[in-house]
């Protein structure tokens, strides 16, 4: 059942318990026995000396001793339930809360992560949740059984000696109120403390991720200082967290020692006065050492609260982040896709107020290839990132088959499209799960006839592993080229109607370039092609050709046609040709 995160937090944290509600239960009846336990001893204790010593009832005595000492086995059985059984919970809530958080941060819009750092989002992914797991489980149990061991406690005191329990009743709300306090102090100071492992985090995984950067240009220790810088705020937002938490744990010590004394002194003057006896006091003193353990436990929990909360408020941040491209109420499912593509009077900005773009307007029909050529900046990967949504036009907009792509679910309109790009990305595994990307319930026959046909197959069987190959981190074992062969058979694998290439041989060495050109060739037969392209040789075959400059489309026609214009086009060519 999808949840409402626009309700208060205290709800939304609640609603992960609903489907493990039996080990919920389960885990607050043996907190409440635990509590039971620890509710009887005392007061059984007055009873044997009140009566069964003085009568010499040494029998009955021994029984009840016996009973206790079962009971406390009892007590140490159920903690052990609430330890596995409680915990196993915490983890499945974990577990829930990860799934919805990773599932949420995947269908959030480009946007999102042009402003995010991945290191940043990795630590609520991971740290954040380990903290709400900890709250989940051990803040329902302590919160039961400290309210029920501190108010059975009262209970029994008042019906004891109620002069002393209504002392002990009013110093209670000072410790309460001092609790709540400095609970808010500290659940500040965690805020900061995750803020700041966040930046730690992201300094560690860009720190990784370009170490090859790093080596290359001699600047480890450059590197090393930014994680200094990071690492020193960190331990400024801790040094602050741990004093509001010293200030915390000093003030708790300090009032639970002084309640026992003043628990001793009242007691005390009420023996002079003849009003208590010793027996009561001892059970007295028993019942406020009953429930000083649960104030500890408090103690303990505040700490897990401040952090747990601190999670979850972040947790809820990004699950209350809407994705900026959302699918439409009444959303189509696109089908039978022909590849007619249509800007109409296009304007794109992004939030910064520039245009990017400004009244494009262009058609690529069935089976075409069109290629985008122009300077760096000029927009051409923005108007290709306009077709599978995502980004959105400001102003006008892109119709595929005649059809708005605004008024199709984005999972059938990216269906349709192939995007090969410069930069391609490997998964961590092997060969046949990288190319099976394309098309996840592909048969392994499907996969080499894909490899084949991206004139890849030969490479992979003269790996060690053929097809079961594992490439590592971003296929750092495997050469550009052999990427970029391999993004165009998971595109084979894929089988859509329309093609974006963006600058897809740029990267690649002249030789290298000629035999991918030959699989994009095969690759782009019968489909309706968009080519960014920043060498210009590549593109003489396109259909047709448009220049991008200065937010807009400048010129557009065959190679032949833009060479006898002897306009932007013939420039970028002399340019190009004059540099080589």
């Amino acid at each position: 059942m999808k949840k409402d995160f626009s309700k208060n937090a205290l709800t939304v944290f609640l609603s992960y318990f609903r489907p493990h509600i039996r080990l919920f239960l389960t885990d607050m009846i043996c907190a409440t026995l635990v509590s039971a336990v620890d509710l009887v001893f005392p007061i059984v204790s007055r009873r044997t000396m009140q009566t069964l010593l003085p009568q010499r009832m040494f029998g009955v005595f021994f029984a009840v001793i016996a009973i206790l000492l079962a009971a406390y086995v009892l007590k140490g059985v159920l903690y052990y339930v609430i330890t596995v059984l409680g915990h196993g919970m915490g983890v499945l809530v974990e577990a829930d809360m990860r799934k919805d958080v990773f599932t949420h941060i995947e269908g959030l819009s480009f946007s999102y992560f042009d402003k995010n750092r991945t290191g940043v989002l990795m630590s609520r992914v991971t740290n954040d949740l380990f903290d709400i797991t900890e709250l989940a489980h051990h803040g329902p149990e302590n919160l039961l059984i400290c309210t029920l061991t501190i108010v059975g406690a009262l209970v029994v005191m008042f019906f004891i000696r109620w002069e002393l329990a209504l002392v002990i009743t009013v110093i209670l709300p000072l410790l309460i109120g001092f609790t709540v306090r400095q609970r808010k102090r500290m659940q500040e100071a965690n805020v900061e403390v995750r803020k700041k492992t966040a930046e730690i985090n992201a300094a560690i995984e860009s720190g990784i991720s370009g170490v090859r950067t790093a080596k290359a240009f001699a600047n480890e220790q450059e590197e090393g200082r930014k994680f200094d810088l990071a690492n020193g705020i960190f331990k400024t937002a801790k040094r602050d967290y741990y004093k509001a938490m010293g200030r915390f744990m000093s003030g708790m010590e300090f009032s639970t020692g002084a309640l026992q004394v003043i628990v001793i002194g009242v007691g005390g003057w009420l023996i002079m006065r003849e009003r208590m006896n010793y027996i009561d006091l001892i059970t007295f003193t028993l019942y406020v050492s009953a429930f000083l353990s649960p104030l500890r436990k408090l103690v303990m929990f505040m700490e897990q609260y401040t952090a747990g909360a601190a999670g979850f408020e972040r947790f809820l941040e990004i699950m209350r982040t809407e994705p900026e491209i959302q699918d439409a109420p009444d959303a189509a499912v696109l089908t039978d896709v022909a590849g007619e593509i249509r800007y109409e009077h296009v304007t794109f900005r992004y939030n910064d107020g520039i245009d990017v773009l400004r009244d494009v307007s262009l058609a690529v029909h069935k089976g075409e290839s069109l290629a985008l050529v122009g300077p760096s900046g000029g927009g051409k990967t923005t108007l290709c990132h306009l077709l599978p949504r995502f980004y959105d036009v400001t102003e006008g907009r892109v119709t595929v088959d005649g059809i708005d792509v605004r008024s199709v679910t984005q999972e059938s309109l990216r269906r349709a499209i192939g995007i090969i790009q410069q930069d391609v990305f490997m998964f961590a595994g092997t060969v046949r799960e990288n190319i099976r990307y394309g098309k996840p319930d592909a048969t392994d026959e499907e996969v080499v006839l894909a490899a084949k046909r991206a004139e890849i197959h030969g490479e992979i069987m003269q790996m060690p592993d053929g097809y079961d190959t594992y490439i590592g981190e971003r296929g750092v074992m495997l050469s550009g080229g052999q990427k970029q062969r391999l993004s165009i058979a998971r595109v084979f694998l894929k089988n859509p109607p329309i093609l974006i290439l963006d600058e897809a041989t740029s990267a690649l060495d002249s030789v290298t370039e000629q035999r991918i050109q030959a699989s994009l060739d095969e690759l782009s037969k019968g489909r309706t092609s968009i080519i960014i392209a920043h060498r210009l040789s590549t593109v003489r075959n396109a259909t047709r050709i448009a220049v991008i400059e200065g937010e807009g489309i400048v010129e557009e026609g065959t190679h032949q046609e833009l060479m006898e214009k002897n306009g932007a086009y013939a420039r970028l060519r002399l340019a190009q040709s004059l540099a080589e």
